[in-house]
């Protein structure tokens, strides 16, 4: 047979991909031609001696493929390999650069599962292949138990390896890294909800303008309840401001071309201080808190027609005032 037979020579053979156009098996290199599988994975390949292949089929793993390769074993950590030559580094900021990332992991193993894996040479490096779990040596049951009772340590356990040990504080970090992740994602989901929810009421708050409506609506955006209580009685919101006194608001608003101020309830839109003269004559009661921001505007209004009102918080801008008084009479 001469060399030209060789090169023409074909076969299938069941390899490993791992995202490149190269494919390697102990002291061989095919280069991959025409389309690429799908995902990471084993595959038949038709091979020839002129070192090309040819992707055919997906396969099972092929246990034979690590015949004449270097192995590492360790214990297996989800996709992260932890060798049985680690020495115990405990900074948390350093777990991960003492193992391996390992590809094609069987699903499903148990935890501290011991694996052997194989290292294969890339175009980028040297990536770690899973081939086979390996025995255990002894002290894995124990030290999952320990794990499972959110020990501290595994010191009172005799026969823990220092790469067994790496990876009981391993999966001890992991899990409590992810036990914050999920409360930081139900806190963030709780807070989208309680946004939603408010969005909800306000949405709901504003089409129904009604007294109920109105004071739901304060608790989220007095603004907008201030502005629909005033608008029943023509009167236009100006602006708002807190008062110095909690739970009160000032209010500034316009009524038939006047600017006028009161106070009321955040979150009642009762009328606090009214900003007018209010009381009674003949009994010299204040009528100001028997008003909320709805009914004030239409009792004003009364007393412009009737050219009494008497106006106590004057308002920049409102030029009706009587000589610079302190009070400000329409007669």
């Amino acid at each position: 047979m001469g060399w030209q037979d060789l090169l023409s020579e074909t076969k299938v053979m069941v390899l490993p991909w791992l995202g490149e156009r190269r494919l390697v098996c102990r002291d061989q290199v095919w280069r991959l031609q025409g389309r690429l599988p799908p995902e990471y994975g084993w595959y038949t390949f038709q091979v020839s001696g002129g070192r090309t292949a040819k992707l055919r089929a997906p396969a099972e793993p092929n246990p034979d493929f690590e015949k004449g390769h270097k192995v590492i074993r360790g214990y297996l950590m989800g996709d992260r390999l932890i060798p049985d030559t680690a020495r115990i580094d405990p900074a948390p900021e350093k777990l991960a650069s003492q193992t391996l990332p390992v590809l094609l992991v069987e699903p499903g193993l148990e935890r501290f599962a011991r694996a052997v894996v194989i290292p294969l040479a890339t175009e980028t490096g040297l990536a770690y292949l899973y081939m086979r779990q390996e025995f255990p040596i002894g002290s894995e049951t124990e030290v999952e138990i320990a794990y499972q009772d959110r020990l501290p340590s595994v010191e009172h356990i005799a026969g823990v390896t220092p790469a067994l040990d790496l990876a009981f504080r391993w999966l001890s970090f992991q899990r409590v890294e992810q036990e914050r992740r999920e409360r930081e994602e139900a806190a963030r989901r709780a807070e989208e909800e309680r946004k939603q929810a408010a969005a909800d009421s306000l949405r709901e708050a504003l089409r129904n303008d009604t007294g109920v409506g109105r004071r739901a609506l304060a608790a989220i955006d007095f603004n907008a309840a201030a502005r629909q209580a005033l608008a029943l009685s023509g009167a236009e919101l100006l602006d708002t401001r807190p008062s110095p006194y909690p739970g009160e608001m000032i209010v500034q608003y316009r009524l038939q071309q006047r600017r006028l101020e009161c106070v009321v309830d955040k979150t009642t839109l009762r009328v606090i201080d009214s900003g007018v003269c209010l009381t009674d004559e003949r009994t010299g009661e204040k009528g100001d808190t028997y008003l909320v921001l709805e009914s004030l505007p239409g009792v004003i209004a009364e007393a412009l027609r009737l050219g009494r009102l008497v106006v106590y918080r004057h308002v920049p801008g409102d030029h009706f005032r009587d000589g610079g008084d302190e009070e400000d009479w329409l007669v």
